[in-house]
């Protein structure tokens, strides 16, 4: 649907309406498009952004090789005392 902007201001309820419901509004200047009225779309929500970080986390988590700990893993290199074999 194309509206010249000065019949626009008169209904623009009507069409925020009906850019919201998905029909093309397109506002003219002087017969040439000049605005297009689309609806906003949040780009993600909340529980989005949670379930994918949530993934993520499950995923890094099945992927932890079991072992020794970091703290104990180079302890062959010392003696009792502390001190460098």
């Amino acid at each position: 649907m194309q509206i010249s902007i000065t019949e626009a201001k008169g209904h623009l309820t009507e069409l925020v309406r009906r850019a919201e419901a998905g029909d093309e509004v397109v506002l003219t200047r002087h017969g040439k498009a000049a605005v297009r009225l689309v609806p906003v779309v949040p780009a993600v929500t909340r529980d989005r952004r949670r379930a994918v970080m949530e993934a993520a986390q499950r995923s890094a988590m099945a992927k932890i090789m079991a072992g020794a700990s970091a703290a104990r893993s180079q302890d062959f290199l010392y003696d009792d005392d502390g001190l460098p074999k």
